[in-house]
């Protein structure tokens, strides 16, 4: 017998994981805001559901939240989410499902199963993608698309997804008019930002990501999904370059980071001794955040290291 959402009367995943957080409300066990905003979170995992055909809550298996969790930990990797709100989401998943099973749900620990870090380290390693050439013999491995969200990711300091649904053709003409190129399309809360093109190298990426591209409007083929391509042509890539050493696209914008900062302040970055003055430290952090896409000057330490 078909389940219906335990009983919460909608058919609607999304719909019943609000009503199950409802009646939580209803029973004294959570606030208006507090149920609200675990509502809102639970509606990215049941779109997650629905993308691989799933509609009901009876469906829901701690092997596919553990799925979803691992999936965050990519992006929290790549600095596409902060590890904070990652755990968050999942947390949401168990809250819902022991609201609507009535406590009949074994919770998924975002960090001990998922593997979503606690919170934001403090890089000690070098990054291997500092490496040109192991990064060269890596894209020997991929497609040509892989090629060029690779360049992007490590000349640019993109994001995955920033690297994927940019306009390369329109970026490469701004980069060689303007010395900049623009990032609009998925960077994280929406806010677009500007990248400065200072080396020949990141127009000879922008240049390989425009003729990839094409006619298309971005470097994702125009028959997949942005989470068909997450799972098939992204996962590629990482698992190319996980298998020359490098943790992922992360590690990438580590070693753009890395490189900007030695450009900025004349010495290595913390992570290999070098040594600057507390205020140059500090102004190369600023402006490695906002090429970056990020709005706080700590998350660099994890990609060239500590304070001095």
């Amino acid at each position: 017998m078909r389940g219906n959402n335990f009983g919460l009367k909608t058919r609607d995943m999304a719909k019943a994981g609000r009503f199950a957080m409802n009646r939580e409300v209803a029973d004294g066990n959570a606030s208006f805001s507090t149920a609200a905003t675990i509502a809102d979170r639970f509606n990215l995992f049941s779109q997650f559901a629905k993308d691989r055909g799933l509609r009901r809550l009876e469906e829901i298996t701690v092997n596919l939240v553990t799925d979803y969790g691992q999936a965050l930990a990519r992006q929290v990797e790549e600095g596409d989410l902060s590890a904070a709100y990652a755990q968050n989401l999942v947390s949401a998943v168990n809250t819902v499902m022991q609201a609507a099973t009535r406590g009949n749900w074994q919770s998924v620990s975002p960090t001990k199963t998922c593997k979503i870090p606690q919170r934001c380290h403090v890089r000690e390693n070098t990054p291997a993608s500092t490496d040109r050439g192991l990064v060269d013999r890596a894209m020997a491995a991929m497609s040509e698309r892989g090629r060029a969200i690779t360049c992007l990711a490590r000349d640019l300091g993109l994001r995955s997804k920033e690297s994927s649904l940019i306009d390369a053709k329109a970026a490469f003409t701004e980069a060689k008019q303007s010395k900049k190129v623009t990032i609009v399309h998925g960077t994280k809360g929406g806010r677009k930002r500007e990248v400065p093109i200072n080396n020949e190298q990141q127009l000879v990426s922008l240049g390989l990501a425009s003729e990839v591209q094409g006619e298309a409007r971005s470097l994702v083929p125009e028959d997949q999904t942005w989470a068909q391509f997450y799972e098939g042509d992204l996962r590629d890539i990482r698992e190319i370059l996980q298998a020359h050493g490098m943790t992922g696209l992360h590690d990438l914008r580590a070693g753009y980071a890395c490189g900007r900062y030695q450009n900025l302040t004349g010495e290595l970055p913390p992570l290999n001794g070098g040594q600057v003055s507390k205020a140059d430290d500090m102004a190369a952090r600023k402006v490695i955040a906002v090429e970056l896409g990020h709005g706080r000057t700590d998350v660099v330490n994890s990609y060239i290291g500590g304070r001095p």
